[in-house]
């Protein structure tokens, strides 16, 4: 089953590409013989060093500048003869808390802006990252493509929103866009600094800095997490085959809640102090087990275990964190 051309030979555009997932997804397309891979990223979150071996190939172009705004898109679009886009610009969920509107429209305006593109023939196919946490907390498990969306977030409605435009401009002007919907993923490069950390890096760095891991709430919800370069291959490997104007989850089969996440975190680093407990977030997902039946019938589908996964990414923070 094929769907689409390769990504052998192609100039691909990829939003947020500075990012976490982004970053390593350019190095991915390389990998796949992109001819030219075109990023643009804000620098939100992201860092111009995650990409420092993809520019050192000659075949990367990076743009600090913001998808959210139309025209730098256009501006992109004259100087690049783009094929296929990867949609990867977001602002981390735990913005939404601090920035609710914003966190909201970002997510809908890349999409919005790119969609509208797609639709003016600039580009060919469009590849949109949506989350795991456009379910919110599982009504059954395991979740598959056709649990509810129940956002609990803004962050989580911009992207159920801009999921929802995806299908609709797909239906209404025949545009060859597919999602896909990763759910908790960890790994190198995963951001660390800040209120905007995800939970792992930012244990990992109290940890490594003298400081006091956190637990928010009873530490009972659970999360599926799924190694970043498991993730990529699996984009990569989907883009060939998913019908456009459909979605696919990608995870593990697997949940671990918050408190063993936490502990194991202690054990690898040796950790024996106190664990601070803290007021849950409001609005917290509390469970995240998804159906990984689709994926696996559409790809060869290859999964890092966790422990192993794991133990790699502290490695990576204490390298890059331990010697302060």
């Amino acid at each position: 089953m094929n769907t689409r051309p390769s990504l052998n030979g192609r100039t691909v555009l990829v939003t947020g590409g500075a990012g976490f997932i982004g970053s390593h997804l350019v190095d991915r397309l390389l990998v796949e013989g992109a001819a030219h891979v075109v990023v643009i990223d804000n620098l939100f979150l992201g860092s111009e060093a995650n990409l420092a071996d993809a520019l050192a190939s000659g075949k990367v172009t990076f743009y600090r500048d913001d998808a959210e705004i139309a025209s730098s898109l256009d501006y992109i679009f004259e100087r690049h003869d783009i094929d296929v886009v990867f949609n990867l610009a977001t602002k981390a969920l735990n913005y939404s808390f601090i920035n609710p509107a914003n966190a909201y429209d970002t997510n809908v305006k890349v999409a919005l802006n790119l969609l509208e593109l797609q639709r003016r023939g600039r580009f060919t196919t469009l590849c949109h990252f949506s989350t795991s946490e456009v379910y919110g907390t599982a009504v059954y498990e395991p979740m598959d493509e056709a649990h509810p969306r129940n956002p609990t977030t803004t962050y989580a409605a911009g992207k159920a929103a801009a999921d929802l435009a995806v299908e609709s401009w797909v239906r209404m002007f025949d545009l060859d866009a597919f999602i896909v919907r990763p759910f908790n993923n960890y790994g190198p490069r995963q951001n660390h600094q800040g209120l905007l950390a995800g939970v792992i890096p930012i244990t990992a760095v109290r940890v490594l800095t003298g400081g006091q891991p956190e637990i928010h709430g009873d530490g009972t919800q659970s999360r599926d997490f799924i190694y970043v370069a498991d993730t990529v291959d699996a984009v990569v490997k989907l883009f060939g085959v998913l019908p456009s104007g459909e979605s696919v989850n990608i995870s593990t089969d697997n949940q671990v809640s918050i408190s063993e996440l936490i502990t194991r975190i202690c054990a690898h680093y040796g950790y024996t102090g106190e664990i601070v407990r803290k007021a849950a977030r409001p609005a917290d997902v509390q469970c995240h087990n998804a159906s990984n039946a689709k994926v696996n019938q559409l790809i060869a589908y290859q999964l890092t275990d966790f422990d192993t996964g794991l133990a790699q990414t502290l490695e990576w923070y204490r390298d890059r964190i331990g010697a302060r």
